[in-house]
């Protein structure tokens, strides 16, 4: 009988480097990044740097893809970057984000945190890396 074997895609560290980096530039662009972290998805097998931000909801969400398409040129080739296929830009209220908000009143920080095979307020996550979480 054959057994078939998943092999996770590992989150690396230019990866995490190259979030973080983001991060910082879309807080000097002055966007109001609610959340930001690397998330495992288990169904492709890849990692997406999820982002939420307020005025998704009214502005949507092409106005943030094109502040970060922007930001993203202009990180030096020789930096670790993220590529805008990778991103996914959500609401606030998203039940991911929601969820994550409540794991916070729980946890001291969640900032630097990874988290693997947890629960959260309904939510499975397989594996993540938080950069922030207001």
């Amino acid at each position: 009988m054959a057994e078939e074997i998943l092999v996770k895609e590992s989150l690396a560290k230019e990866m995490i480097e190259a979030g973080a980096e983001l991060t910082r530039k879309l807080d000097e662009a002055d966007v109001d990044v609610q959340a930001s972290l690397w998330l495992y998805l288990v169904e492709p097998n890849l990692w997406r740097l999820v982002i939420a931000e307020p005025k998704v909801r009214t502005d949507g969400a092409m106005r943030i893809y094109k502040t970060i398409q922007s930001l993203i040129s202009k990180i030096p080739e020789d930096q670790p970057k993220v590529m805008l296929k990778d991103i996914s830009v959500l609401e606030t209220n998203a039940p991911l984000i929601s969820a994550l908000r409540k794991l916070r009143k729980t946890r001291k920080k969640l900032a630097g945190m990874r988290l693997s095979r947890e629960y959260v307020n309904g939510q499975f996550i397989e594996d993540a890396y938080v950069y922030r979480m207001k």
